[in-house]
C-alpha cells in the first residue's frame, strides 16, 4: 500500500513538473514575443516619418513616351558624384562622373506590362521559385514585375525600343548631382520607400509609383526599394578604382551582373543609392525587376 502511494505520488509529481515546465516555456515565449514587438515599435518610432509636404514640381525635366507607352524622364547632361567612401569597399572611391543626357523610365515595369510583352513575344512568364507565403499575394497585375533574369530584362527593354541603363546612369537618376544616400536626402524616412517590414504599408511588393515622398531629384519613382533593378554592366568589385570620367560603362562580359536599388526585403543600409549588388545573369528572384533607359534621339523632341 505504501509503495502504491509512493508510485502515485511520483506520477503526480512528474506530470505536475512537466505541466509547470510547459507553462514556463509558454510564458517565456510570450514574453520574448512581446519584447520583440516592443523593440520593433521603438525602432519604428525612432525613424523619421515622411511628412505630407507640398508636392514638388518636376515639370522642368522633359519627358517622353516609350514605344510601349510608358513615360520616361530626361536626365540632363552633366556631372554627378558616384560611389561612396562610407559604404562597402566596392562603392569606393567616391568619384566624379560626367554623363550625356539620356532618358530613364519614370516607374518600374509592372506585372501587367511585362505580361503584355511576354504574350506578344511568346516569352515564358516569370516563375517564383522561393516564397514563404501564398504566391497570390505577390502575383497581381498592378504590382511591380519581378522574378526576371538579366536576359529577360534586356529583352523587355529591347522590345520597348529601349535598353538597360548603365550603372552610372542608374545612380545619377536616383541621387542627382549631389551625394545623397536616398532619393529624397541623407536620412531614411519611413513611408518613402518599400523596404523590409510592413511599416511602409506594404509587406511584400507594391505597385510602381506608390511613394510620392520617395521620388528622386528628377521625379523618378522607387529608386530605393520595392524591387532592385538590373543594369547593363557586368560586376567588377574594383571598377571605381579605374575611374572613367565620361559616360563610363562596366565590363560587358561576365556572368555576374550589377543589381541596384535594394528591394522590399532590404534594410535601410542596403537600400542606399550607392549600394552595389551582384547576381548571376540567369538568376530570377522575387526581389529583382526592370527599369529601362534610352538614348536621346538625334533631333528628337521631348514633351514638357
Amino acid at each position: 500500500m505504501d509503495n502504491k502511494g509512493v508510485l502515485i505520488g511520483s506520477i503526480i509529481f512528474v506530470f505536475g513538473s512537466f505541466a509547470l515546465m510547459i507553462g514556463m516555456m509558454l510564458w517565456e515565449s510570450n514574453k520574448a514575443y512581446k519584447m520583440k514587438e516592443l523593440v520593433q515599435s521603438v525602432k519604428t518610432e525612432s525613424r523619421p516619418v515622411a511628412g505630407k509636404t507640398a508636392a514638388q514640381d518636376y515639370s522642368m525635366y522633359k519627358t517622353r513616351m516609350g514605344d510601349e507607352g510608358r513615360e520616361m524622364v530626361q536626365i540632363p547632361e552633366g556631372p554627378f558624384t558616384m560611389g561612396s567612401n562610407d559604404g562597402d569597399p566596392d562603392e569606393a572611391p567616391e568619384h566624379q562622373v560626367f554623363l550625356k543626357a539620356y532618358f530613364i523610365d519614370k516607374k518600374e515595369v509592372s506585372q501587367e506590362e511585362y505580361t503584355r510583352f511576354a504574350k506578344m513575344t511568346k516569352r515564358p512568364m516569370p516563375k517564383i521559385e522561393v516564397f514563404e507565403d501564398d504566391q497570390a499575394k505577390v502575383l497581381k497585375p498592378e504590382l511591380v514585375a519581378m522574378s526576371v533574369s538579366w536576359e529577360d530584362a534586356k529583352a523587355y527593354c529591347k522590345w520597348a525600343g529601349k535598353r538597360l541603363p548603365t550603372e552610372a546612369e542608374w545612380e545619377k537618376a536616383g541621387r542627382g548631382e549631389g551625394k545623397r544616400k536616398y532619393p529624397w536626402g541623407d536620412k531614411f524616412l519611413t513611408g518613402s520607400a518599400n523596404l523590409d517590414g510592413a511599416e511602409d504599408g506594404h509587406k511584400y511588393l507594391a505597385p510602381p509609383g506608390s511613394f510620392e515622398a520617395g521620388r528622386s531629384p528628377y521625379g523618378v519613382y522607387d529608386m530605393t526599394g520595392n524591387v532592385a533593378e538590373w543594369v547593363e554592366d557586368s560586376y567588377e568589385e574594383n571598377i571605381y578604382k579605374k575611374a572613367v570620367y565620361r559616360d563610363p560603362k562596366g565590363p560587358s562580359d561576365g556572368q555576374l551582373k550589377v543589381v541596384r536599388g535594394g528591394s522590399w526585403r532590404e534594410t535601410e543600409q542596403n537600400a542606399r543609392l550607392s549600394k552595389r549588388f551582384a547576381a548571376k545573369y540567369w538568376r530570377t528572384d522575387i526581389t529583382i525587376g526592370i527599369r529601362c533607359a534610352a538614348d536621346l534621339e538625334p533631333g528628337g523632341a521631348a514633351s514638357q
